[in-house]
């Protein structure tokens, strides 16, 4: 779960990871409001959208005084702001987050994430901050530092002073960067982060090492510990059939094709995925309902596929072990009934009861197209919606 800037630094300094002083605003009046609480400028308006590239779309300004503070905030919220991690569509501003401006001496980088080929977290320090650590890694891959953390020991002293050291930090600074690094990596394990990126993390004209931007995504799967973090997401930063699916536990990804595809099992899923590509069309959805789902989870996640004016057909794929074949049958005759569906349905069945399922189907008194595989599955679906 991505969640926002303003809300990422609120979790920092809870674990003592020092961020510029600010406060969000969702009106002009109110950025003019944070800025006069704050006192000194000058300051800097900031966009609040789950997109980094803020700053090349127009989503970051500078501020001398609450007064243009206040101007500021009223070119921001309100605008579509595109970047290159929104896509041509951008995304809406409702929020701004308004803090001082900082004296920046250096710019340097500093991420934890999870590798999953070592199983292990690692920190990654850089003195390449302000820029994407994918580019750096492409041009200047022997800027980057990294420690991998070990699970059982945890983040031991020496790994935070060989990345403090690694980014040339000065002897003075190296105390306070081990104790940056200890806390973000604190925060990152004891609330479940899947990511933690500082990008920049800058040292200030007079030495303080400050957080001036925050990146934390949370692991979905362990919200269920975290209710308080679970509150922070914010729907209109979703795909709103995302955030549907959601509400019904179902695995369920917008995409930009135009067959809607509904499948149980992530692994047959993007088999399926590829043979629809492969046959010629384009997937609209990744959509896996899951070994277990009911039959009520079946009609949610087709009701959601024909939600998305973009499918032109469905391909249901379904392997019956633990979601039984007339279970699955139930699902789509349920959904049929409620949705107008004008659109063509195929559908492959396979696994545990599938006689069943099929008769289910065939007395339905609905017109559906039945294939013999996968590949033939594909095939008629792209015949149809071609």
């Amino acid at each position: 779960m991505k969640i926002h800037e303003y809300q990422g630094k609120d979790l920092l300094k809870k674990f003592k990871v020092p961020a510029p002083a600010g406060d969000v605003a969702v009106t002009p009046s109110e950025a003019r409001t944070v800025a006069e609480e704050l006192e000194q400028g000058p300051f800097v308006v900031k966009a609040q959208i789950h997109a980094g590239g803020r700053g090349k779309g127009g989503g970051i300004k500078t501020a001398a005084t609450p007064e243009e503070v206040e101007k500021v905030a009223g070119q921001i919220l309100g605008m579509t702001l595109i970047t290159p991690q929104t896509g041509p569509e951008g995304r809406v501003v409702n929020t701004v987050l308004v803090e001082q401006a900082q004296d920046i001496d250096r710019e340097l980088y500093l991420g934890i994430v999870l590798d999953r080929s070592l199983a292990q977290p690692v920190i990654m320090m850089s003195s390449a901050g302000g820029m994407e650590i994918e580019e750096v890694a492409a041009r200047t891959p022997e800027l980057i530092i990294k420690e991998a953390v070990g699970p059982a020991t945890g983040l031991m002293p020496y790994q935070a002073r060989n990345l403090a050291f690694g980014v040339g930090l000065e002897p003075a600074l190296l105390r306070p960067a081990v104790s940056f690094i200890e806390n973000l990596y604190r925060m990152f394990t004891a609330l479940d982060c899947s990511l933690a990126e500082i990008n920049p993390l800058v040292v200030t004209k007079t030495g303080d090492l400050l957080a001036l931007d925050a990146k934390i995504n949370l692991d979905d799967n362990a919200l269920f510990r975290h209710h308080d973090l679970a509150a922070l997401e914010d729907p209109d930063e979703m795909d709103p059939l995302e955030h549907e699916a959601r509400k019904h536990h179902l695995n369920y990804i917008r995409l930009s094709g135009n067959v809607g595809a509904m499948v149980n099992g992530a692994g047959l899923a993007m088999a399926t995925m590829d043979l629809i590509k492969a046959a010629g069309a384009e997937p609209a959805n990744f959509l896996d309902v899951g070994g277990g789902a009911s039959a009520d989870m079946v009609a949610n996640g087709f009701r959601i596929i024909l939600s998305d004016p973009r499918v032109k057909g469905v391909l249901i794929n379904i392997f019956g072990g633990i979601l039984r074949c007339d279970r699955l049958a139930e699902g789509v005759i349920a959904a049929v009934k409620e949705v107008k569906v004008q659109v063509p349905i195929i559908i492959r069945l396979e696994g545990t009861n599938v006689e069943e399922g099929r008769k289910l189907l065939a007395e339905s008194g609905f017109t559906f197209t039945v294939a013999t595989d996968m590949r033939d599955a594909a095939q008629k679906v792209a015949a149809l919606v071609q």
